[in-house]
Parts: structure tokens; sequence; C-alpha cells
């Protein structure tokens, strides 16, 4: 069966779907690879990717590609799930016979919701979908393909849940599909060398952070490893396909938490001479972010969340203040960037919190930060929690632009107050004459930088614009 995996265009310039734990337009434009949607398309024979937002692909533009297939999967997202609704019903207008299979967190959470919002939806492959999908590609009828959810005879009918896969050595490499369906050059992210190529080498993260989507939705909390020699393998690939790429970016939830599993990839990542960099959890030693530098580690995207260490533990990060503070003096002792992730709204929020994390901030001193709305998704502890305690508001999660705006808000904490903390943290950090100086003297000598640089500051001041008519309401 012709397949088309579709990254959808719910926004403009949205980075919400298939490759982004945060579901929304960037600050500044981000688009990470929609390396969910790359697996199956390397299952199915007669299959293309297309990742509309970052290829300018607009719905009208999507609708008229699907005149060639006989099946979409289409990842949706809690914030674009009413786009992707419309933009459904909008391809069986024009090919009724087309089959459409909803995937990612926000169904796989509300599969028979979703069924009931339209009946555009033939199906909802729920959690990790790759075989689901491809099985009804390949021929299977969907009373026999597990995983999925589907109307029959008037009523939901729920298939037994699929097994998570265990061997992801199993799966096809993704990068051949980078290369057959997308244009590499389209993918950027600000504190990461550009271009750049990104895949996973794990799935599953055993932290239980209360509003982290993909392991309380999608992958869960046991961790399966794809094995070295098929990283190293995949790595070398992507260097022979994408020979301009500057740096390759390890996705996973948690790259850094096995010690020995990641002593044993640093070694056979050493002899490559390669740039990389991934996510990581601030208790990770000396010792192993010697060897990751060693390796060509050279970022690290961290989730600090917050400076009150009462809010760590109500959001169970499974970290302490003072632990962040001894990894990023290791960090820049070995001269390993860091970008730094920090949340507002989290339960506990007071201003005296939101206080105590900009400086918090400032003291750790990453090179670049990331500061955003806490958004409690569907799925999540932390959406359970604020529906109990009626913290839940009824407003959208989003701005018609898909940026993020608060639907929270706590007995002394507005929404108002949420996003003037947010623009006052990176006004604080970055508006401070050191901090000018290091970024200028980064772009100074580097004409693509300097671009970058430009860009990124008219995109960052039109939304913080934007931001005041919020305020002003």
């Amino acid at each position: 069966m012709k397949t088309l995996l579709l990254n959808p265009p719910s926004f403009e310039k949205f980075d919400g779907g298939a490759g982004s734990r945060f579901q929304a337009t960037r600050e500044i434009t981000s688009f990470w690879y929609p390396v969910w949607l790359a697996y199956p398309a390397g299952l199915i024979k007669e299959s293309r990717l297309l990742d509309a937002p970052p290829h300018g692909v607009d719905p009208h533009e999507a609708v008229r590609i699907v005149k060639d297939y006989d099946f979409v999967v289409l990842f949706t997202s809690t914030t674009g799930f009413k786009s992707d609704i419309r933009l459904a019903r909008m391809m069986k207008d024009v090919r009724p016979e087309i089959k459409i299979a909803f995937v990612g967190p926000h169904v796989s959470v509300l599969p028979e919701e979703s069924l009931n919002a339209s009946p555009a939806i033939d199906f909802v492959a729920r959690k990790e979908f790759d075989y689901s999908v491809a099985e009804f590609a390949w021929g299977k009828e969907m009373e026999e393909i597990a995983g999925i959810s589907f109307r029959k005879n008037g009523r939901v009918v729920h298939n037994p849940d699929r097994p998570q896969i265990e061997d992801l050595d199993e799966l096809p490499s993704v990068v051949e599909i980078f290369k057959r369906d997308l244009d590499f050059k389209k993918y950027t992210i600000p504190y990461l060398l550009y271009p750049y190529v990104s895949f996973h080498t794990t799935r599953g993260c055993p932290a239980l952070c209360t509003f982290c989507l993909w392991p309380q939705t999608m992958s869960g909390h046991r961790w399966r490893t794809r094995s070295s020699e098929k990283v190293v393998a995949e790595v070398r690939r992507a260097r022979e396909l994408f020979p301009e790429a500057r740096e390759i970016f390890f996705d996973d939830d948690t790259f850094t938490w096995n010690k020995s599993r990641v002593l044993d990839l640093c070694s056979k990542l050493k002899p490559l001479k390669i740039t990389w960099s991934c996510n990581s959890r601030v208790n990770v030693d000396y010792e192993t972010l010697k060897a990751m530098k060693d390796a060509g580690c050279r970022v690290l995207d961290v989730g600090f969340e917050s400076g009150d260490q009462t809010i760590l533990e109500n959001i169970k990060k499974g970290a302490t203040v003072e632990r962040a503070l001894g990894f990023m003096k290791d960090c820049k002792r070995l001269g390993i960037t860091v970008h730094g992730d920090f949340q507002i709204g989290h339960p506990g929020e007071t201003r005296e919190t939101i206080e105590r994390t900009i400086r918090f901030a400032m003291q750790l001193d990453p090179k670049t930060i990331q500061v955003s709305v806490s958004h409690p998704f569907p799925g999540t502890r932390f959406f359970d929690y604020l529906v109990e305690q009626g913290y839940l508001t009824t407003t959208e999660m989003t701005d018609e632009q898909g940026h993020q705006l608060p639907n929270l808000q706590y007995p002394n904490l507005s929404r108002k107050e949420i996003i003037e903390a947010v623009e006052d943290f990176y006004s604080r950090y970055y508006f401070r004459p050191r901090i000018i100086f290091r970024i200028i003297r980064g772009a100074i000598f580097n004409r693509t930088e300097r671009r970058r640089l430009y860009q990124e500051g008219r995109e960052f001041l039109q939304l913080r614009a934007k931001r005041k008519d919020f305020l002003n309401c």
C-alpha cells in the first residue's frame, strides 16, 4: 500500500510533532528530525516521509501530495490536534477512499476521544506504532493488528496493546530515509552546529519526571538500547550520506543513563573523530563526562528545570540543586558546552521560587538557555495533578501560531505572571554585558553564525512583542 508518513503543518514553523518533546512553535525557528516517523517509513516499501513544517509545505500542498497515496500516517499532537483534524477532512474530501491513521502521544492517551472527534480518522495506533502502521500497509486487517483502536459497527474497538520493541537493532536506519525524503539543510537547532543530523540510540526513560511526555505516553520507562555496533554503523552512514553535516545529535531521552554503556559507546566513537552532542541529566560523573569529551562530545542539553529543591522533588526530577552545580563545574572544567532548559509553572511555583531559579541559572551559567512554560499534556502525572487540584484552565495552550501560552494557574500565580516570568528570565539572563559579548564573539568571525544570530534575534524580539499583547489583554 502506497503510504505517506506525515508530520503535518499544524502551524507554520511548528516543531511539535514527530521529533519534539515540547509540542509548540519555538521562540526561534527550530526543527528536530521526525525520527518517530522515519522508522516505519523504512519498514514500508512504497513510502514517503513528508515533514511539512521545515519544508514549507502548507495544508493545501499537503492535500495535493496526498492524492498520490492510499494510506496516510499522521503524527498529531495535543496542540495541533484540531488543525490536524481539519487537514484529515480535506484529504478525505479530495480522496474519499484514502485511509488515515493518527499516531502520537495525544491519540495514544485518548484513542476513543480522538476517533470520536472526526470520522476522517480511520484508526489510531497507540504508543510505539512502527509495526502497527507497517502491518496495515502490508495488508493486514485492522482486527488483526495489535496496538490500534478503530470503529466497528458503531463502536470503538481497542485491540490489545502491542508489546514494546525489545531488539531496537531490528529497526531500519533512519538516516537512509532522511537522505531519501528530507532536505537536511532545513533542520536547525540554535545551540547545535549547522547543519546537523540526529537520531535515537535508545528508547524509554527510567526517570519519573511528572511532566515528561515521551516515557509516560509513548516509549515507557523501561530503557532499551541499540547495540554500540549499530549506533557506530549509523554514524558512519550518516557521515557518508551527509558529508556537510557538522554535528550529530543523539536525541535519546536519557543518553547518559547507564555509565558502562556510555563508556563502551565512547570507546567506539572516539576513533571516528566526529563532533556529537546529546541530552543529559546532571547525575553524570566526571569520569563519564571526560570519556564523552575525549570521544568528541561538544554540547549537553540538560533539563535543570528549577533552582528550587522543593519543586525538583514535586516533579520527581531525581536531581538536586547541589548536584547540578557540581555537574556544571565538571563540564566547564572539561570544556563541554551546556544548553540549559528551565521551566516556569510547576507545582509549588511562586514568585520566590521563580526568582531562585533565575539566580540559579545565572550561577550555573550555561552558554544558552531555553525557558518554557510548564505544559501539562494529557497522560502525564502533571496533567492529572492539575485536574485534581482545579488548576488547569480551559484556555488554549498555544496562540494561533503555536507558541506556548499557559493553560494553568495557581492560587498565588496567574497565567500572566507565568508569561511575565518567562520574559523576565530571558531578559535578565541574556541582556547582561558579559553574555552579549560572549554571543557576539562566537559569531563575529563566522558568516553563517552571524546570519543565524541576526535571524534568531529578530524572531525572538518579534515573539516578545507578541507576548506583550497577551500581557496587555
